[in-house]
């Protein structure tokens, strides 16, 4: 192969660390690489949640792609990609075309919900910095509008928020934001519901027992609701009805928050890759089946443990160890090496963060974490991320170092 193109969708955590892997392993002379993304920053996907509740400003969370990339060795380009033609080796993007020779997709997920009516209508996501921030002004103002109506509305002050890992972790930043929120808008917090709807019989489902118990029991301690075996039916603007029992009930709400889902990103699966409901299928080395040229990172949410069976939690930790394989395999392809490395995911542990001061997980041997220790080793996770992408440097613009809040 010559000097092959090689395009990169996506600046998340996978597709921003490919880029900056491939600007190390491969001289200029070697390849041609190029950037899309739809914004000109990466935000971090795992501090949403903070952003959404109102316990950390958004610009924390977002990096600047300029600040992170070599802009003389990889081309950068901010833009919304429409679709994929891989017959053709073309990009679509609303500015024009990109052709490529080898492609690697990294575009993300988007909220699942399905078929639920008014999810996609009346409900809040937290999958970018603009919809957490959204939600946060929209707690405000219904914070604010509350005592400016002739007749109380207390659906102004119940949040429904809708299963998931990122509404468990966005239900103890809430716990911390409330508080502040009672004593500015002059509202007494008992007056306040923090309502979490879950499908299963327990937070966390696919969590160890005793990690789910201790998550559950701490939010409880601190005002929030659990309705489990219960499944979400109905969004309206002013309220929720879900089922529990075969018995339909209603919450009046002005806030529901959905984190019950995801889906592989709508563009990849409309491009003609095979898929099995809605999952790319994915080979060991991380190509997209049928195409030698074409390498997914995200997308690959089919991925299973032999052992147990189970499917690998989609997280930001595999996203960097896919986007090593992929670095390694875009290599290979380039040389003209037969052999390609097969990614094999490591379970190096995984933390909830419950708010600012308790958390859980596991690390390492499955040992268990719960407390301060938990909420130490989420912010160790947070910072070595920012030195592995963008050095010393990053780590000291954006780094967590309030160990003890």
């Amino acid at each position: 192969m010559g000097k092959p193109n090689i395009v990169i969708l996506g600046a998340g955590y996978g597709g921003l660390m490919t880029a900056v892997k491939l600007e190390k392993m491969l001289p200029a002379h070697k390849a041609t690489v190029t950037l899309v993304n739809k914004y000109d920053y990466h935000y971090q996907t795992t501090w949403l949640h903070e952003i959404a509740a109102g316990t950390l400003h958004h610009d924390r969370a977002r990096i600047p792609v300029k600040d992170v990339i070599n802009m003389e060795k990889t081309r950068f380009i901010v833009d919304n990609v429409i679709a994929i033609k891989p017959d053709e080796k073309t990009i679509k993007l609303e500015s024009g075309e990109l052709s490529y020779d080898i492609l690697v997709i990294a575009l993300g997920v988007e909220p699942a919900t399905y078929g639920i009516p008014g999810l996609d209508d009346y409900a809040f996501t937290i999958e970018t910095v603009n919809n957490a921030r959204l939600l946060k002004e929209h707690l405000e103002y219904n914070f604010a509008k509350y005592h400016h109506e002739d007749e109380k509305n207390k659906g102004r002050l119940n949040i429904v928020v809708g299963g998931g890992v990122s509404g468990v972790e966005y239900l103890g930043e809430l716990t911390n934001r409330i508080p502040d929120l009672c004593d500015e808008y002059d509202i007494h917090k008992t007056m306040i519901r923090v309502i979490n709807i879950e499908q299963s019989s327990t937070v966390l489902p696919d969590f160890d027992p005793q990690l789910a118990k201790y998550a559950m029991s701490s939010l409880e301690s601190r005002g929030v609701e659990f309705i489990t075996g219960a499944r979400l039916k109905e969004c309206k603007p002013d309220h929720v009805i879900y089922e529990k029992a075969g018995k339909h009930e209603t919450i009046p709400t002005y806030t529901t928050v959905w984190t019950g889902g995801v889906r592989t990103n709508s563009i990849a699966v409309n491009s003609g890759f095979t898929h099995n409901q809605g999952e790319i299928d994915i080979c060991d080395d991380m190509r997209v089946s049928g195409f030698e040229d074409v390498f997914a990172i995200d997308e690959c949410t089919g991925v299973t443990e032999k052992e147990s069976d189970k499917l690998y939690p989609l997280t930001a930790n595999m996203a960097i160890q896919q986007s090593d394989i992929v670095v390694h395999n875009v290599k290979a392809l380039i040389q003209g090496e037969e052999e390609f490395t097969a990614y094999k995911p490591k379970r190096s542990g995984t933390v909830v963060s419950l708010g600012h001061t308790d958390a859980t997980g596991t690390i390492l041997n499955n040992r268990k974490l719960f407390g301060w220790k938990a909420v130490m080793l989420k912010k160790l996770i947070d910072n070595y991320y920012l030195l592995r992408l963008g050095g010393f440097n990053q780590l000291m613009r954006k780094g967590k170092f309030n160990i003890f809040y």
